[in-house]
């Protein structure tokens, strides 16, 4: 490899390097940065394999170095969607986005789940809140406005038997009371 050879594995574990240093990802989000950044550089598509091989490399390498974790960008991003108020469902589907496996967001999702098992629940609340449903609507609450709410909370991915127990309730102590439950079960 020449200097300046997109091939060059220095120059892709430093490109690694400052992408880290900007954003958290995951092992597959860096791979496509850094295939990105190849193709940008009109690699050769009879070079793909060399390519290959030098980007798993050097994810190797910063795994090893402990800059690449993707159990742990999967929990601090599922804590922030979380805190958020996104459903676990929403959840599982950006961390698939973001390139994390199938067991490494299911681990996740169970050690949110110990965390805050009642986590859908009380997320779903804090959206009704901030948007004005359920308890919190302004006006009357005739059906068409319960349904209106039912599927705001359905597009945000909240499953249908919680939205219903939120446009259904009447008073924002009865959900408290309801989270306060599945909290303590």
């Amino acid at each position: 490899m020449t200097a300046g050879d997109p091939l060059d594995v220095a120059a892709l574990e430093q490109a690694a390097l400052h992408y880290l240093g900007r954003y958290a990802a995951s092992a597959e989000g860096v791979r496509r940065v850094l295939r990105r950044r190849l193709r940008r550089q009109g690699l050769e598509p009879e070079r793909q394999e060399a390519a290959e091989a030098a980007i798993t490399a050097v994810l190797a390498k910063l795994a090893r170095l402990g800059y690449l974790d993707d159990d742990a960008f999967a929990t601090a991003r599922a804590r922030r969607l979380a805190a958020q108020g996104r459903p676990r469902a929403a959840i599982a589907e950006r961390l698939a986005a973001k390139g994390v496996a199938r067991d490494g967001i299911d681990r996740t999702l169970r050690a949110l789940a110990e965390e805050d098992p009642a986590g859908d629940l009380a997320a779903a609340i804090a959206f009704a809140e901030k948007r004005k449903l359920g308890p919190w609507r302004r006006g009357a609450g005739d059906d068409a406005a319960r349904r209106r709410e039912a599927a705001s909370l359905a597009r945000r991915g909240f499953p249908p038997s919680i939205a219903r127990r939120i446009v259904e309730a009447d008073d924002a102590d009865v959900l408290a009371a309801l989270l306060s439950d599945a909290r303590s079960s």
